[in-house]
């Protein structure tokens, strides 16, 4: 890999591309304070009914990038594992 591959605008695409299958899309914080600055700076938003599902935990954009990117491969594995029991039935 690269050295782009590491970089901050790349691991925020990698990350859009593993939630686009769940409906999802990142948000990033604009505004900054310093409790988000501390920690976080990213939401997960649900398309369709523009909840957020992940990042909000005490304060909006709380979650940093690593922990929106292991929420969504935990999900992708939770997906996988249950697509393969509904085909064992």
């Amino acid at each position: 890999m690269s050295s782009r591959a590491h970089t901050l605008a790349a691991i925020e695409r990698r990350v859009r591309r593993i939630g686009r299958p769940f409906g999802v899309s990142l948000l990033i914080a604009e505004k900054r304070n310093p409790k988000i600055d501390a920690h976080g700076g990213y939401m997960l938003r649900d398309d369709d009914t523009f909840e957020i599902v992940f990042g909000n935990k005490g304060y909006d954009f709380s979650a940093t990038l690593d922990e929106v990117e292991e929420f969504l491969l935990e999900s992708r594995v939770a997906m996988r594992e249950d697509i393969k029991k509904n085909k064992k039935r």
